[in-house]
């Protein structure tokens, strides 16, 4: 661990990756209305981009440790069909202005993007163990990532009857265990660094999931397969290249 960094300025980096999130919601600041056309271009669109941010986070992983990655992918998909099933059979609380089948989308992504923040967290920290300028890094990186993610989840909240401002609050208490991750990791690096593929698999395999599972199923009630095709491809096709660029 790199004492010349100290632990305030880890729990702000992390801190600012988390807020980053919440700016995917700006654009439906102005957008009020939606079709049920558009809302399953929308689901699409948050499917595509879910799809990317699951590659790297494989990809990621898999530079590490491939088996420890599929072995959380794993654990990701039998974690989050028990969750789907024990939310179907209790039903899903009301969140915010969501109710009923609702809610239970909303319950989804809010918990598998929770659970994606965990690693990310990590990934903070662990890179300030290597010193303030790969910190710095890593944390930008993050940080600017977190803003497609946070325009995601606002594409399945809000047209679903939720504020803008709520759904961008939603998508930064998301992001919200990469602070709360970000300093143990960096405290105990060679403790959690080890763990990182594994946790990236897991989010991974859960928000593939809910990319076939909930969003694209979604999508192609009110559009033709090739409208939803199209739009799952040019947000994968644009946020692969966000990363790229970010990277």
């Amino acid at each position: 661990m790199s004492f010349d960094v100290t632990l305030w300025t880890v729990f702000v980096a992390a801190m600012i990756t988390a807020l980053a999130t919440g700016l995917g919601a700006v654009p439906f600041l102005f957008v009020k209305q939606f079709s049920r056309y558009w809302l399953s271009l929308f689901n699409a669109t948050a499917a595509g981009l879910m799809l990317a941010a699951s590659h790297s986070l494989l990809v990621e992983g898999a530079n590490n440790d491939p088996w420890l990655t599929m072995l959380g992918m794993v654990v990701g998909l039998a974690l989050i069909n028990v969750s789907d099933l024990w939310i179907s059979r209790r039903g899903a609380p009301d969140i915010s202005d969501l109710h009923g089948a609702n809610a239970r989308k909303a319950l989804l992504i809010l918990g598998i993007m929770t659970i994606h923040s965990f690693a990310e967290g990590v990934g903070v920290g662990v890179s300030y163990g290597g010193g303030e300028a790969l910190g710095m890094f890593i944390t930008t990186a993050i940080a600017v990532h977190n803003i497609p993610e946070g325009l995601a989840i606002s594409l399945v909240l809000i047209p679903r009857g939720m504020s803008a401002w709520k759904a961008g609050g939603w998508s930064i208490f998301t992001s919200l265990p990469q602070p709360l991750m970000a300093v143990p990791a960096f405290l105990f690096v060679t403790l959690f660094a080890p763990f990182l593929p594994f946790g990236l698999g897991l989010a991974a395999g859960a928000m593939i999931w809910m990319v076939f599972a909930e969003l694209v199923p979604d999508a192609m009630q009110d559009a033709s397969s090739t409208a939803v095709a199209t739009m799952v491809t040019l947000a994968f096709v644009l946020m692969f290249g966000f990363q790229y660029l970010i990277h």
